[in-house]
């Protein structure tokens, strides 16, 4: 399955006990449907002892997130926006917001 979101992109979470926050995506998990975002949807989570982790305890970590509750942050229009996708002259394809036309990809 194809996504328009990809690492590295700013976004906005819609919905949820996070909505409105911004951050980056960490990484995205297309076989389900999920995205994981830097510093937001904390979750803890008890740790055994282990060789990497000797102590254990409780660990907070990132948890994946739906990528339907997110939407990509455009930087001329400073907000969440759709996206789509067009193919350039030289055959290229990008993604650029379609409230304002600008291309995202660099």
């Amino acid at each position: 399955m194809h996504f328009k979101i990809r690492k590295d992109d700013q976004i906005m979470i819609k919905v949820g006990r996070e909505k409105g926050k911004t951050g980056k995506v960490a990484r995205v998990i297309p076989d389900k449907g999920m995205v994981v975002i830097e510093k937001l949807n904390m979750v803890r989570r008890h740790q055994k002892p282990s060789q990497k982790n000797k102590q254990g305890g409780i660990v907070e970590k990132e948890a994946p997130m739906s990528i339907s509750n997110v939407m990509i942050i455009c930087e001329k229009c400073k907000g969440p926006v759709r996206v789509g996708t067009k193919k350039l002259d030289d055959g290229k394809s990008v993604r650029y917001c379609k409230k304002c036309s600008e291309v995202i990809d660099k």
